[in-house]
């Protein structure tokens, strides 16, 4: 077979073993028999902070081009051979990885393995002007509808750009700019493909109703002839201070339904107990409709329509805090500036209290336990942490270290990041014809930094 295994490990009767082929190929497999589906995960370490200055969008365009064709599964062949099989599937380019799904009837398992395998081995003898030209104007289109012509649509853009100075790697987002998307060429294409698309630079995950020795032979069978590349560039470092040192601001006059404070603060790197303390922080915060800020400023003053304060969690970068807050009637932003300023200051002093904390904890574990609960979550996680952090094991233990992480340790994060020097700040002000806008910044910034393809 040509590959190694881990000792298995778990949580919660989960359990996860580790594979690796002779090409460099990691494979991790977790056998449940609880439904008869299993899930098919591929996550190429490649994204948006690989890209070099006049090539951003690079990596999204391409996982558009994989959905195009390969050697022996023609123009739209994977979407309908998956779905003719009663399964489901996509893929999605993010700052730090490009990743490949399918959740599939556990007997077809060895169809999406196929699949993969196949573009993954063959899919440059595709590759043409003319599935480039049709790719380019899909990734355009949907620049256009989801952030170009939607109140609020550059938002995140904007936020990015500011919080990560200009040459650094996460200074531009996934979707990148139109003027990157028309210059990049079908050698470009070649060429990122031939770095980035081989079995050394990727970690294959099967979670579900699975034969765990059938599974491995047909993973040897379709992947094992595949050839490693030697060739990848690695990222630019993304090291920055731990505080930005100044708040930076832009007003922004457009057409949008309502004033809005928007802003992004620098917080510690995924992986750390710092990091799960911030997730803890902002849950207290701006977690839904018990959180502070809701009942600050949409129950009690009534100054804004929703306040929500989320995390987006970095590894090879700091982590990015987002502020989002609608504002209510004529509302001005100063004021509802003041009272986020107010509300952050008092739990930087205080931290949280226990029942806030409880609540923090059960609302994150609660959403750790329903994603590895599927057999497509758990594949995913099991993925991301195989290749942002070495060992997929860890999935299966996040919910224990979140739940280890003391008030303390939610207060100090709070202290040392969610501070006036530590913004990027956001407020957009309403121009003639605002009242027709509709639509909010929140489903842009979900997808920029996680864009998906589409059929």
């Amino acid at each position: 077979m040509g590959h190694t295994a881990t000792q298995q490990a778990g949580s919660g009767g989960l359990k996860a073993t580790e594979h690796r082929l002779a090409n460099g190929l990691r494979v991790v497999l977790s056998e449940d028999h609880l439904t008869p589906v299993a899930a098919v995960c591929l996550w190429y370490d490649v994204g948006s902070r690989h890209e070099v200055k006049g090539r951003t969008g690079l990596a999204h365009l391409f996982e558009h081009l994989m959905f195009q064709g390969s050697s022996q599964v023609t123009g739209n062949g994977h979407f309908e051979l998956v779905q003719g099989a009663g399964g489901s599937l996509n893929g999605t380019t993010s700052f730090e990885r490009t990743n490949y799904f399918e959740t599939m009837p556990a007997h077809q398992v060895e169809l999406a393995l196929w699949l993969e395998a196949d573009r993954m081995g063959s899919l440059l003898t595709a590759l043409d002007e003319e599935s480039l030209e049709n790719q380019r104007d899909v990734v355009k289109n949907e620049r256009r509808q989801r952030y170009d012509n939607v109140p609020y649509g550059t938002a995140f853009e904007k936020l990015v750009a500011m919080a990560y100075p200009e040459g650094h790697p996460y200074h531009h987002t996934p979707i990148g700019s139109m003027a990157d998307l028309d210059a990049a060429s079908l050698e470009d294409a070649r060429e990122f493909f031939r770095t980035y698309y081989a079995p050394n630079n990727a970690v294959l995950s099967i979670v579900g109703d699975i034969d765990p020795e059938q599974t491995l032979a047909w993973v040897e069978k379709y992947f094992g002839s595949i050839p490693s590349h030697d060739g990848k560039r690695p990222p630019r470092d993304g090291t920055l201070p731990e505080v930005i040192g100044g708040q930076l601001r832009e007003v922004v006059e457009e057409e949008v339904p309502a004033r809005a404070l928007m802003a992004a603060y620098r917080l510690p790197h995924d992986g750390t107990r710092e990091s799960d303390a911030a997730d803890l922080a902002l849950t207290v915060l701006g977690g839904g409709e018990s959180s502070r800020l809701h009942n600050r400023l949409v129950r009690r003053d009534r100054t804004a329509v929703a306040a929500g304060f989320g995390l987006l969690r970095l590894s090879g970068a700091p982590s990015l805090g987002w502020l989002d807050v609608k504002t209510s009637g004529g509302v001005e932003v100063p004021a509802i500036e003041a009272a986020v300023d107010e509300e952050l200051t008092r739990f930087a002093e205080e931290g949280p209290t226990p029942q806030e904390m409880e609540r923090a904890q059960a609302q994150i574990e609660r959403e750790w336990l329903d994603r590895l609960a599927t057999v497509g979550g758990r594949a995913d996680e099991l993925c991301r942490y195989a290749v942002l952090f070495g060992d997929p094991q860890l999935a299966l233990t996040a919910v224990e270290r979140v739940l280890d992480i003391t008030p303390e340790e939610v207060r100090a994060v709070a202290a040392a990041r969610l501070r006036p020097d530590n913004r990027a700040v956001l407020v957009y002000e309403p121009v003639q014809g605002a009242e027709d806008a509709a639509g909010t910044a929140d489903e842009a910034a979900e997808t920029d930094a996680e864009g998906e393809a589409a059929q």
